[in-house]
């Protein structure tokens, strides 16, 4: 999971903490199943270094648990991800966010050199007016299946009356909301790719993650937009597949695999509906426009 470092927008989300859980998740060919507790919270520190350079700090962790496979024990997946980088503008219209997001990401159960990745962001934003700003940028990470990229695209628009937004960065991420006085609606999407390596029972395998979750929300805005308290419901693919430490593609380059002569352990697991909460510390930068 990718840690919210947009910064186009007039706030800066300092904590973010969400518990959710899938209904049941079938194994494809099989009569067994099983549901995905997920939990995860993202802190994010900046400090201002001067009027163009702001320092970004920060933690995000997830864990994740399910059974893998059909009459296995759950097991917990656990991501620990750190964030250190720069927000920079160079003029009205420029800026730039770079962010080195490191990560230890297994069962945590036997830990070693072998579950440290290493991963980064680059995004540069153009300010088109005070309502609309573009985003331009890429993501990289090392796996345990090989070397991850996409490219990233989107914007960020705030209407004239400061009601209706758009969050956009795909494929990784978009949320548009409307806002009625203290309550939000809206809908999201996330694009999640990730691996985390198993060693509990001697285990030599590791998890290929990827997930496309779609969900509406309703939000409740409390203390002047200051706090944000989120039910959402919706689908999420959640597939979890199983393959040997050392089995690994040439590149994964977004929704893309290349060279993947991999052998899957485990059936596959289809998609389910699912209930997730939310709570959210954002912190205003500057006042919203009003004209």
């Amino acid at each position: 999971m990718l840690p919210a470092l947009s910064f186009s927008q007039n706030y800066v989300d300092l904590l973010k903490i969400g518990y959710g859980e899938t209904f049941n998740n079938d194994f494809e060919g099989t009569d067994e199943s099983t549901s995905v507790q997920n939990f995860d919270a993202d802190l994010t520190f900046p400090i201002v270094i001067n009027d163009e350079t702001a320092l970004i700090t920060g933690v995000v962790y997830s864990r994740n648990q399910l059974a893998l496979a059909p009459n296995a024990e759950r097991t917990s997946l656990h991501s620990t991800t750190l964030k250190l980088g720069f927000a920079t503008t160079y003029d009205d219209i420029w800026s730039s966010t770079i962010v080195f997001l490191p990560k230890l990401a297994s069962d945590y159960g036997d830990i070693s050199g072998e579950d440290f990745y290493y991963g980064g962001l680059a995004l540069l934003k153009k300010k088109k007016n005070e309502h609309l700003t573009l985003r331009f940028g890429i993501y990289g990470s090392t796996e345990a299946f090989g070397f991850f990229t996409t490219p990233i695209f989107g914007w960020y628009y705030l209407s004239p009356n400061t009601k209706f937004e758009m969050d956009v960065s795909l494929p990784i991420a978009a949320d548009i909301n409307y806002t009625f006085g203290d309550a939000t609606v809206g809908v999201d999407y996330t694009g999640i790719g990730r691996s985390f390596r198993i060693t509990e029972n001697n285990a030599d395998v590791y998890a290929d993650v990827s997930s496309l979750e779609f969900a509406s929300y309703l939000q409740y805005n409390a203390f002047n937009k200051s706090v944000l308290l989120r039910g959402k419901f919706g689908y999420s693919s959640n597939n979890y597949e199983l393959y040997r430490n050392g089995e690994t593609i040439e590149l994964g380059l977004s929704a893309f695999s290349f060279g993947d002569d991999r052998t899957r352990l485990n059936p596959e697991l289809n998609g389910s509906f699912f209930f997730r909460f939310e709570a959210i510390y954002r912190f205003t930068i500057a006042a919203a426009n009003d004209n």
